[in-house]
């Protein structure tokens, strides 16, 4: 099959889906083609079966904002007909389903057919999506979509509540490539970022105030109290600064890491013994999965898709939004007793193993195969 892939390029969630699911789906024998405005940063390498196309968005004195959606609809006519590609599978409703569907009718004034697939990942439904100057595109792009899938049972009764949904969405949840976490780092590196004495606590996000970045380090700072620890921040964003300066404020400077983005997350995460993820919202919570496949239990919120994958005294633990002080105990429990952080870093595994991209690849095929169905029917 030839599947053409639109995604943000970035180190966001969905972005990182999308590409991990281009590359196991060329794996399968499928010809996938990444079309953005630059090589996605998880895109290893390009092969006979994986290829990227550039959107090139030419710069006008008329445009006060480049017209990306435009570019892109015109860079998907033109790779669908170069290329024969037979279903475009677009990632965030808008702005790519919306350029998805103008792309869809340009073609189809050529006779050339081509079904598209929406996945659904958060922030376009719950946030920007829900905005009153996009909603009316996005319900558009959501009911114009031949077939829609969200990443989470969550996201879609959020999407049912918030646009007048007119399609079935169904859900395939986000995944992990278990073979990529057979690491290799050995125990002496783990020095490198803590004393052999220390515990590892970490966090990794874009650093936006969804992700209640101030609630990472009280609860940080709380369960250094009791426990000796080391806390990595791993990200970029418009909250780290803020954060920077409450780590002053509470004098713990010399136990606080910030490392920026990072292409070193696995290393980061195989030496940590706890991940925190106090999140206003989550429409999956992919973060905490990268966490547990690498034996991390998860101190998280107990918000969106989060519980779908973090299970309560299980792979960690759960609060309710903003309730530092039961994270940081919930922390404490799992780290004060060896045996029992054994426990938890078990679980943690074996719950993400439910999200294998082994499992989860085949029912992204299957929907290409019902889009394909669905477009010949008419």
């Amino acid at each position: 099959m030839k599947i053409a892939i639109v995604c943000y390029p970035t180190f966001g969630g969905s972005g990182v889906v999308a590409t991990e699911l281009g590359m196991a789906l060329s794996r399968r024998g499928h010809e996938v083609h990444f079309i953005t405005y630059k090589q996605p940063v998880r895109l290893e390498q390009l092969t006979g079966n994986i290829h990227f196309h550039e959107v090139d968005v030419p710069e006008y004195p008329l445009f006060h904002y480049q017209p990306y959606e435009l570019a892109l609809s015109s860079k998907l006519v033109n790779m669908v007909k170069l290329h024969k590609i037979e279903v475009l599978h677009v990632h965030y409703a808008i702005p790519h389903a919306y350029a998805g569907y103008m792309a869809k009718q340009m073609l189809a004034e050529e006779g050339i057919f081509i079904p598209m697939v929406t996945t659904l990942h958060g922030t376009d439904i719950t946030l920007v999506g829900n905005h009153p100057f996009y909603k009316p595109a996005v319900t558009f792009s959501i009911n114009n979509s031949d077939v829609v899938t969200s990443v989470s049972q969550s996201l879609r009764a959020d999407t049912i509540r918030l646009f007048n949904v007119q399609k079935e969405i169904e859900v395939v949840p986000n995944f992990i490539d278990i073979m990529k976490y057979k690491n290799s780092f050995t125990d002496c590196q783990r020095s490198l970022m803590a004393d052999e004495d220390e515990k590892i606590i970490s966090h990794i996000s874009n650093f936006r105030k969804v992700k209640r970045i101030d609630d990472v380090i009280q609860i940080f700072y709380k369960v250094q109290k009791r426990i000796k620890a080391k806390l990595i921040m791993v990200g970029q964003g418009p909250e780290k600064e803020p954060a920077e300066e409450l780590v002053h404020e509470l004098g713990i400077e010399d136990k606080v890491v910030f490392l920026g983005e990072s292409n070193e997350i696995d290393k980061i995460l195989c030496f940590s013994d706890l991940f925190l993820l106090p999140s206003k919202s989550e429409s999956f919570g992919l973060a905490a999965l990268e966490a547990m496949v690498n034996r991390v239990p998860v101190i998280s919120t107990n918000t969106g898709g989060i519980p779908e994958v973090n299970i309560h005294g299980y792979s960690g633990y759960l609060s309710e939004v903003g309730d530092v002080d039961d994270m940081a105990n919930n922390a404490v429990k799992i780290l004060q007793d060896t045996k029992t952080l054994e426990t938890f870093k078990d679980n943690a595994q074996k719950q993400a193993c439910n999200f294998d991209i082994l499992t989860v690849l085949p029912l992204y095929e299957q929907v290409y195969k019902k889009a394909l169905a669905l477009e010949q029917i008419r």
